[in-house]
């Protein structure tokens, strides 16, 4: 497997998986509420969701790879912001970081050459 579909696969089940965890855990919809947030929780999640359904998609149709992962880099980088502004540690802020990096390098490397 090349390295591109390893990271979709990675970027996109990571995001399925929190979807899922959204509705399944009340601890996440209290970390929407923490972050101020809690009226725009689902809303995130459904864009995470869609986003990880556009990377799988996007390993047949390149368009929707680029809007999928460049949404969910641009999603990341809103969430580092939360979590900065909230004063969340650098450690804690990490995920949120290295997904939205993730995901922008997905993008590079999706773009037509």
């Amino acid at each position: 497997m090349s390295l591109l579909p390893a990271l979709v696969l990675f970027s996109s089940l990571s995001f399925l998986g929190y979807g899922i965890a959204y509705f399944k855990s009340p601890n996440m919809k209290s970390e929407f509420k923490r972050f101020g947030l809690e009226k725009q929780g689902l809303l995130v999640v459904v864009l995470e969701i869609l986003g990880a359904l556009g990377l799988l998609v996007g390993l047949a149709l390149n368009p929707i790879l680029l809007l999928a992962a460049g949404g969910l880099a641009l999603l990341m980088l809103l969430g580092v912001a939360v979590r900065l502004k909230i004063g969340d540690s650098v450690l804690v802020t990490l995920p949120a970081f290295a997904f939205m990096v993730l995901n922008a390098y997905i993008v590079y490397l999706a773009l037509p050459r």
